[in-house]
């Protein structure tokens, strides 16, 4: 086996005709492939259940596109995940309720992706960024 499989990386993933973003996972024991969109499920409802978060904004034209031309939201909408090394790196595109504290939104944000990820996959989290794309009056 090639020394590159002992770390994790982010690769197409060819499934039912469709190209899909997995991360994966090699060990002594085997691989193991995570969808994106279960991290989009588990990252979305996680930022969701936080105070003071309006909702997701599309990050970047291809997830701007796919909703107009499939006429609705997807639930990766303002999340992507990568791997880097042997850690996760996750991207979150939020809109806050406004008049509401930024910064406290935000440690809470991740605070609650990195222990929601790490409970639910085993795999540390490096890094959390969290972009606050607009405002929201209640």
């Amino acid at each position: 086996m090639l020394s590159a499989q002992k770390h994790r990386k982010a690769f197409q993933y060819l499934q039912k005709g469709v190209y899909t973003d997995m991360i994966r996972i090699d060990n002594h024991l085997g691989s193991i492939e995570i969808s994106q969109e279960y991290f989009s499920y588990l990252i979305g409802n996680a930022v969701s259940a936080c105070y003071g978060v309006a909702g997701m904004v599309k990050s970047g034209t291809r997830q701007g596109l796919r909703s107009i031309f499939f006429k609705r939201s997807f639930a990766d909408e303002g999340i992507h995940v990568r791997s880097e090394n042997d850690r996760l790196i996750v991207d979150l595109h939020i809109c806050v309720i406004y008049g509401m504290n930024i910064a406290e939104i935000s440690k809470s944000i991740i605070n609650k992706v990195r222990y929601t990820v790490e409970e639910a996959t085993g795999l540390s989290v490096k890094k959390v960024n969290v972009y606050i794309d607009g405002m929201k009056s209640e």
